[in-house]
C-alpha cells in the first residue's frame, strides 16, 4: 500500500512540474506582413513599445504558425525614441571674499557645476571668467593724528602771536599744538608743530559674482520600440490533426495567464484518492491484464 501511494504521488508531481509557467509578456502595437526578397519569403514584423523600465527579454520570440506557414524569429531591432532638447543656461554664484584681487578670487571658484533646472534640464556649467565682477561688502571709516612742523626764523620776539595757528597739510587742516624757541643774535627762531586729525573709509570685504554658463539637455520622450522579425520556414501540416478553432465572434479568447487550474486540481485530487484507497488494488488489476489473467 505504501509503494503504490508513493508511485501515484511521485507520477501527480511529474504532471504538476509538467505544466508549463505562463509569464507577462507584452502585445505588439503593430503587427505588418510581407515578402521579402527575391523569393518572396513570407515575413512578420511586430512592434512592441515599452519604457525605459520595461524589461525586454519578456517580448515573445518563440516561434509559432499562422496562415498555414510555420514562423521563427530572425531579429529583434531596438528604436529609441527618445528626443533630446538643449538651450543655454546661466547660473549666478556670488562668493564673499576679503581681496579684490582677481588671481587669488579665481583660485577660489570651483571650475565647473552640474545643475539640473526646475522644467527637468540638466548639464555641465563652466565660470564666465572675464565677466567677473567685485564689488564691496561695505566699508567703515578709521581716524588717526596727523602732524607736521614749520620753522619760523629770525622773529624779534618769542611770541606765539607771531607764529601762524593753522596751516594746510596735504588738503587737511592742522592746528598749531607745541612752539620750540631759539635764541640766536638778538632775534628768536621758532619750531612750531601742528596736528589734526586724518579719517579714511575702508572695505569690510568683497563681493565676487560669477555667471556659470553651458548647455542644458532634457529627454522629452521615454519610450523603446522593438521590433521583432519572424520568417516563414516553409509550409505546416495538419493532417490526421483537428485544425484549430476560431473563437465565435464577440467573445474573447481565454487568457492563458488565467487558466482553470481546475482541469490540474480534479485529476490530482483523483490521483491522491486512488493512492490512498484503492491504489493497490489497481496495480493488481494492471499486472492481471498484462500477464491475460484477466479478459
Amino acid at each position: 500500500m505504501k509503494r503504490a501511494s508513493t508511485l501515484f504521488l511521485a507520477a501527480l508531481m511529474v504532471c504538476l512540474l509538467a505544466v508549463p509557467a505562463y509569464a507577462a509578456s507584452f502585445y505588439p502595437i503593430s503587427v505588418e506582413e510581407y515578402t521579402y526578397g527575391p523569393l518572396d519569403e513570407l515575413r512578420i514584423d511586430k512592434v512592441y513599445q515599452l519604457s525605459r523600465s520595461d524589461d525586454p527579454k519578456d517580448i515573445p520570440t518563440g516561434d509559432f504558425d499562422r496562415g498555414g506557414y510555420h514562423y521563427v524569429l530572425l531579429d529583434v531591432v531596438k528604436t529609441d525614441q527618445s528626443e533630446t532638447d538643449a538651450k543655454d543656461y546661466t547660473e549666478i554664484v556670488t562668493l564673499e571674499t576679503d581681496t579684490k584681487d582677481m588671481a587669488v578670487i579665481i583660485q577660489q571658484l570651483e571650475l565647473s557645476m552640474e545643475v539640473t533646472t526646475e522644467d527637468g534640464y540638466t548639464g555641465t556649467l563652466m565660470p564666465d571668467y572675464p565677466g567677473i565682477t567685485v564689488e564691496a561688502k561695505g566699508y567703515k571709516t578709521s581716524s588717526r593724528t596727523v602732524t607736521a612742523t614749520r620753522a619760523y626764523p629770525n622773529l624779534s620776539d618769542a611770541d606765539t602771536s607771531l607764529i601762524p595757528r593753522t596751516i594746510q597739510d596735504g588738503g587737511r587742516t592742522l592746528t598749531l599744538a607745541d612752539v620750540q624757541w631759539e635764541e640766536a643774535g638778538g632775534f628768536y627762531n621758532a619750531a612750531a608743530t601742528y596736528s589734526g586729525t586724518a579719517s579714511s573709509k575702508y572695505a569690510t570685504g568683497y563681493i565676487a559674482t560669477v555667471e556659470y554658463k553651458g548647455e542644458v539637455t532634457r529627454t522629452s520622450c521615454d519610450t523603446v520600440l522593438y521590433t521583432a522579425t519572424f520568417a516563414s520556414h516553409g509550409e505546416t501540416h495538419f493532417e490526421n490533426s483537428p485544425q484549430p478553432t476560431q473563437a465565435p465572434a464577440g467573445t474573447e479568447a481565454p487568457d492563458s495567464a488565467g487558466m482553470n487550474w481546475a482541469v490540474l486540481v480534479i485529476p490530482a485530487a483523483l490521483l491522491l484518492g486512488l493512492a490512498g484507497f484503492g491504489g493497490w488494488k489497481l496495480v493488481n488489476y494492471i499486472k492481471d491484464k498484462k500477464r491475460g489473467y484477466v479478459k
